[in-house]
């Protein structure tokens, strides 16, 4: 993905997410491995060196036993290659590692228990190989979860990309009328229209990597700008937000709000011609609300307005209707499926007592129990999104 622009506002960042999960496969495996000793470290009971080849994949188990098991997987072919802990014959995973790198050594931690097992190895150009099975005839093994092909994913993310171009309809209807309040000098009204055209595109979350340029434009901040507020390049919702709540008049705000309308019109009339990609919807399901910590929950993108609660609750529905679509496939690999529900409700529970009328509590009035308050239900919500995202990750089963 491309890195941040340069005055773009820090949604650019939504692929942090992308590093999270890099970085967790990174320290020992997928979260879904983790997920299998119950979500924590666990002692194994010994350590079993694997090899990752095609010739020789998943040699050297040869003493199964139940219980937490710690594999070396060492990687003696001359590519990087990922390897999954299956069962051969449903192709269910426990657990998995990407990014095995010639000549190196990564550890994977599961809980066997009864049934069959065998390593897959997935070279990174080459057919993928199974090693031989190996059974173990007691215990309970940890949780798996079927693998998500890109062809699973095409029917959810077709569905999102049309419930998109719904919200972008109204998004240009909302902005319409801020920019109309602007044009008739009408700034008290602007301010009350701007709040609802913001949140309809707030809501859009998942959909933001396919906007492109198109995101900067409507939602961009001053960040990396030379002038700051005051830069040409700083554009859109945010631009406006700042002129309605820093006594700006409406000749000054007229050109801005006529380039955001412009900017979220000519993104509604393209998108029937955009694609999606199917494959990065499970991860766009977390992006949302990681970055709602990163930027609302801090009040880093606040120009006046005092709003960013009631964007964090924009995202939370922007991040309900992603796993709407995703349900179907979560339903039988996520186990906390109905924890990651109560979450939701619970996060909305809270983020809804802060409105007050038709005004938020901004993030900084929080007093410290309120602030520590939202941060844990916030930061509970992002841990089990992240499973969402690697179980919605595309493996490769052959």
């Amino acid at each position: 993905m491309p890195l941040p622009r340069l005055g773009s506002r820090p949604v650019a960042l939504r692929t942090a997410g992308a590093l999270l999960l890099a970085f967790a496969l990174a320290v020992g495996g997928t979260l879904l491995a983790l997920s299998l000793v119950g979500g924590r470290p666990a002692r194994a009971v010994r350590s079993v060196t694997v090899e990752v080849s095609p010739s020789r994949c998943g040699r050297g188990w040869t003493r199964p036993a139940p219980g937490v098991q710690t594999f070396d997987l060492h990687n003696a072919s001359d590519g990087a290659a990922e390897v999954y802990l299956e069962d051969p014959g449903s192709q269910v995973v426990y657990g998995e590692v990407e990014g095995i790198g010639p000549g190196t050594t990564r550890q994977l931690t599961v809980r066997l228990g009864r049934g069959t097992y065998a390593f897959k190895c997935v070279p990174d150009d080459a057919d993928a190989v199974t090693g031989p099975s190996v059974l173990v005839t007691s215990g309970r093994r940890g949780p798996g979860a079927a693998p998500v092909t890109e062809h699973d994913l095409i029917p959810p993310a077709l569905a999102y990309q049309k419930w998109v171009g719904g919200g972008l309809d109204e998004l240009v209807r909302l902005t319409t009328k801020l920019g109309r309040d602007i044009d008739r000098g009408d700034l008290a009204g602007a301010r009350s229209a701007w709040l609802p055209a913001h949140l309809e595109y707030e809501r859009l979350g998942a959909a933001y990597d396919a906007f492109g340029d198109a995101d900067g434009q409507i939602d961009g901040t001053d960040a990396g700008l030379p002038d700051g507020v005051g830069d040409r390049g700083f554009t859109g919702f945010h631009r406006v937000e700042y002129g309605l709540w820093h006594g700006q008049s409406a000749g000054r705000l007229r050109t801005p709000s006529a380039a955001l309308v412009k900017a979220v019109t000519r993104l509604r009339d393209s998108w029937s011609q955009t694609r999606m990609d199917p494959a990065q919807l499970g991860l766009r399901a977390h992006e949302i609300l990681e970055n709602t910590v990163q930027f609302e929950l801090t009040g880093r993108t606040d120009y006046g307005s005092g709003s960013n609660l009631a964007t964090a609750r924009a995202n939370l529905d922007g991040t309900r209707e992603v796993l709407s679509r995703l349900r179907p496939l979560l339903t039988t690999r996520y186990s906390d499926l109905p924890g990651l529900d109560r979450d939701l409700d619970h996060a909305q529970h809270l983020l809804d007592g802060f409105r007050h009328g038709g005004r938020w509590t901004a993030p900084t009035a929080l007093d410290r129990a309120g602030r520590q308050r939202v941060d844990s239900v916030f930061g509970d919500l992002v841990e089990r999104l992240a499973s969402v995202a690697t179980l919605c990750d595309p493996r490769r089963t052959a």
